[in-house]
């Protein structure tokens, strides 16, 4: 398949923190003009039968996907899995493990807000919830803009939920090892997730990346919703370094928060491999 496709391999769906439906995310990738598409809900694959559904409904092809939330040098980074087996008994049991997490994590998250006076933060957020077992930031953020707290979700995170703020709580996920290796041992290929935004140091990037490497992971998303033409050069740079495959996709939530919608990034760079070339196999 040609570097100059139109996949969306990065989105979020109401299975975890997204607003729309599998289905009506797979309609609006048609519309925009997706040609290949990938489904990816945080630490779930729950909704990959129905994606996979919509898709060759609307007559797109389609990898199953997901998005792993791991700690590495303190940090929360998100690890992308495409073309896996979604049936796969190890990648749903760590799956699982991973999500056990959350909600006592969000109930600490409420008592922190309630401190400073946002009380019922925990049971306002649940109603925007799909799925419990995977309430999140996010999803904090859309209970405390509807109830007036702040003007939109950016706000919020940075008043309230960011370290060292009245509701953040960290979180230890997976290892970098566990989720390359359920990705990988599922039949699929493990991508790091929009790597401008974790704000590594030079040493502790180069670290990722080579631990990365070394587990088994073998992409990159060089262009994404939030990395700005700049970022996008230069983790063009390192795919090359590193060789790695180049991704792309929107990190795509909802209508109403997402500044990239689904199918409307720019190209990927002509020198890089396209990761759909390493999954011609897995396609559907």
């Amino acid at each position: 398949m040609e570097p100059l496709l139109n996949a969306d391999l990065h989105c979020h769906s109401v299975v975890s923190d997204g607003t729309l439906t599998p289905e009506a995310l797979a309609a609006r990738a048609k519309t925009n003009g997706v040609q290949l598409w990938a489904l990816t809900d945080h630490d779930e694959i729950g909704g990959q039968d129905r994606a996979m559904a919509a898709a060759k409904a609307e007559g797109m092809k389609y990898l199953t996907g997901v998005e792993i939330s791991i700690t590495f040098a303190g940090k929360t980074i998100h690890i992308v899995g495409l073309g896996f087996d979604h049936n796969n008994e190890a990648l749903v049991q760590g799956l699982r493990n991973t999500r056990g997490g959350r909600s006592e994590r969000a109930k600490e998250m409420s008592d922190g807000l309630a401190k400073v006076g946002i009380v019922g933060a925990y049971e306002g957020s649940l109603k925007y919830v799909g799925n419990p077992e995977l309430i999140s930031r996010t999803h904090f953020a859309r209970f405390l803009v509807e109830t007036g707290v702040c003007k939109d979700t950016s706000e919020v995170f940075r008043k309230y939920l960011t370290e060292n703020k009245p509701g953040f709580v960290p979180h230890r996920w997976a290892s970098l090892e566990n989720a390359v290796t359920w990705i990988t041992g599922a039949g699929g290929l493990a991508v790091i997730a929009h790597p401008a935004r974790y704000g590594l140091t030079a040493n502790e990037e180069f670290a990722l990346f080579t631990e990365f490497k070394n587990h088994g992971g073998r992409g990159v998303e060089v262009i994404t919703g939030s990395h700005s033409s700049a970022d996008a050069l230069q983790y063009a740079e390192t795919a090359l370094e590193f060789e790695l495959a180049a991704s792309r996709g929107s990190d795509f939530h909802s209508p109403e928060e997402s500044h990239t919608d689904l199918g409307t990034l720019p190209w990927l760079p002509g020198q890089l491999t396209p990761v759909w070339e390493l999954l011609s196999d897995r396609i559907q």
